[in-house]
């Protein structure tokens, strides 16, 4: 029976992804900071000073897949909220690549799996901090992935629009994703072991063109 690791499965695309896998048999892990007392878990805040040490008890996965994320809309009384998000998203996604990679490595294969964003290639006015690290996480994935699929370990960067769940803020939401059509498209990545899955395409099109509008207008 294959193993998994799922951090952040206690709700919204993590947890719909952990109930797939094991009906698709897998074994499964979580980490969470929220209990949920129907899954095999263990509840820590990925950036806690424990948080390595409780992955180093699961030990060695043939999939991990890092769905904790958050993402505040810019408040200038809260610029904490911002420094968590770069904290949480792509901090906690290298110490999650630390401690389990390794594993994969000496097992001579493994995949990696990080839920980032589309919004990775925005700047941002709305919310600096998430969009500075999903575009963070997309750079550091994409880079693991060309210097560790010759050694056997897969890495995918994994980038959603809008999906259903707490974490789709703000009034306008185009293209909003079902959880359910989300993990669809993560068992596809998990299948296919492609370095980067982006979904909606078209809305992947419409943000590199949004790019260039907000670029041009930041020179003038």
């Amino acid at each position: 029976m294959k193993r998994a690791l799922v951090v952040g499965n206690s709700d919204g695309i993590g947890l719909a992804l952990t109930h797939r896998l094991v009906a698709e048999g897998w074994s499964v892990v979580g980490v969470s900071r929220s209990p949920r007392e129907d899954l095999v878990q263990h509840v820590v805040d990925v950036t806690a000073e424990e948080f390595p040490g409780v992955l180093a008890q699961v030990g060695p996965v043939d999939l991990c897949v890092y769905a904790a994320g958050v993402g505040e809309l810019f408040d200038p009384a809260d610029l904490a909220a911002q420094t968590r998000a770069i904290e949480v998203n792509l901090i906690g996604a290298a110490r999650t690549v630390e401690a389990v990679v390794p594993g994969m490595l000496a097992a001579g294969g493994g995949h990696f799996i990080g839920l980032s964003s589309l919004a990775d290639v925005l700047i941002s006015a709305d919310a600096p901090g998430y969009a500075a690290s999903k575009a963070g996480l997309t750079s550091y994935l994409l880079g693991l992935s060309a210097a560790l699929r010759p050694r056997g370990v897969a890495v995918t960067a994994v980038r959603f629009g809008f999906v259903d769940t707490k974490m789709a803020k703000g009034s306008a939401k185009p293209m909003l994703v079902g959880v359910d059509r989300a993990v669809d498209v993560l068992m596809h990545a998990v299948r296919s072991r492609r370095p980067v899955v982006s979904y909606p395409r078209r809305m992947s099109v419409a943000a590199r063109l949004l790019r260039l509008v907000t670029r041009s207008t930041l020179k003038r």
